[in-house]
């Protein structure tokens, strides 16, 4: 079995999480598109050296034949599906330090966590 095709699952599935969860943060397309830019270029160039150097190997029989420098392309499916997993998990920060504690404001607005002087 080929690298890309172990890999398919994994894609399909981050897809499915990422379309299930579409809408949970704002700007959500464009935090996926930047996470996974950001994580493709990283892949790139450390594996580069990381292959150049000898650290890592690849059977040539389980490869596309593409690749991006020294890097096979299919190395750069598991930085796809974590930069489509991660935001689509994420719930972000929301809030203040009283919104982890429990504290900060209501419904309406009002704070619970203060008392108001007058």
């Amino acid at each position: 079995m080929t690298y890309l095709l172990i890999s398919v699952p994994f894609i399909v599935l981050a897809l499915a999480l990422w379309l299930w969860r579409r809408g949970s943060a704002p700007r959500q397309l464009a935090v996926t598109a930047l996470v996974v830019a950001v994580l493709v270029v990283l892949t790139t160039v450390f594996d580069n050296f990381m292959i150049l150097a000898g650290l890592v190997g690849y059977d040539e029989a389980q490869m596309s034949g593409l690749y991006i420098g020294a890097m096979p392309v299919e190395d750069l499916l598991y930085a796809i599906v974590a930069g489509i997993a991660v935001p689509a998990l994420w719930t972000g920060h929301r809030g203040g330090p009283a919104a982890a504690r429990g504290g900060g404001a209501n419904d309406e607005g009002h704070d619970e966590g203060k008392v108001d002087p007058t």
